[in-house]
């Protein structure tokens, strides 16, 4: 599949809402994919099941996409509302382990929060003992954490990838990193390509999507200098495609019939072209 050296594929199975997941998995195998990216619900997914599935199908897989609703927010002022964040990290943790899933994607605020519920700086100190929390319990079962950025209409909280870098070097962890996300980034970044290049050593996941959120090669993101910007720096772990229908509420699901078949062989296609391209160029003394 991958070649030596190169990026790993993964495909986010959140948009498949209510398939079953042997027919995700078969599907993100026949195009050619190293793994598929789980639903972070571990009382709805069996993880043996899971495991079992990817295991003949000679796939992995790659990341468990954690859903942070109001109930699970990490910075939540009432103490009891913070440890049921913490315990249902720590229950994704044994749900990824059960998979040999090497990462757990991790924000520190329930999605579509758009306003502080207490002292910004307190909020920032309830995220770093939250996170310190759960990852000291992760360590030793052999899962990282990838802290991902959200756009501001999704999140007040860690909109760019300089904001989680700060926040997971205060945590003192050492197993994960940082995450970006093309579609946010398309909005919060002044450059997606060198925010990637300066998040260099501490890249733990990469996840991608186009402007619109479908499909790399559809609309108006331009992926050649991401790509090279993720070659540059040596990244050699999991692109995921985390790709959803244009709806105000990223997670309310429903079935979309083009992020099946049409847009899980898409995405990876134009990528792996991308990826080859770029590397050909590097390996003839140019830039991508």
């Amino acid at each position: 599949m991958t070649a030596e050296g190169g990026f790993r594929y993964s495909y986010n199975s959140l948009v498949y809402a209510g398939e079953d997941l042997a027919v995700s998995v078969d599907r993100v195998a026949r195009f050619g994919y190293d793994a598929i990216e789980v639903v972070g619900e571990p009382e709805q997914i069996d993880a043996k099941r899971v495991a079992k599935l990817t295991q003949d199908a000679g796939i992995g897989v790659s990341s468990i996409c954690s859903i942070y609703t109001p109930e699970r927010d990490l910075i939540h002022p009432d103490p009891d509302a913070r440890n049921t964040a913490i315990q249902y990290v720590k229950d994704l943790v044994d749900f990824a382990a059960t998979m040999e899933c090497p990462t757990v994607v991790v924000h520190p605020t329930a999605n579509m929060k758009i306003k502080a519920l207490a002292d910004p700086a307190q909020e920032w100190q309830w995220a770093v003992e939250s996170i310190r929390n759960a990852g000291e319990y992760a360590a030793p079962r052999g899962v990282s954490f990838s802290l991902e950025c959200w756009n501001r209409f999704e999140s007040y909280f860690l909109n760019r990838l300089e904001q989680a870098r700060r926040l997971w070097a205060e945590t003192g962890l050492t197993n994960g990193g940082v995450q970006g996300d093309t579609f946010h980034m398309n909005i919060e970044e002044a450059s997606l390509a060198d925010a990637y290049r300066d998040s260099a050593g501490v890249l733990q996941h990469v996840h991608f999507a186009d402007s619109d959120r479908t499909a790399p090669g559809g609309a108006h993101i331009d992926f050649v200098p991401i790509v090279d910007a993720l070659v540059e720096i040596g990244y050699d772990k999991y692109i995921s495609f985390e790709l959803l229908p244009a709806l105000a509420d990223p997670f309310s699901g429903g079935r979309h019939e083009e992020f099946f078949d049409r847009y899980t062989e898409r995405a990876i296609r134009v990528i792996r072209a991308m990826e080859d391209l770029v590397r050909t160029r590097r390996t003839l003394g140019g830039k991508g």
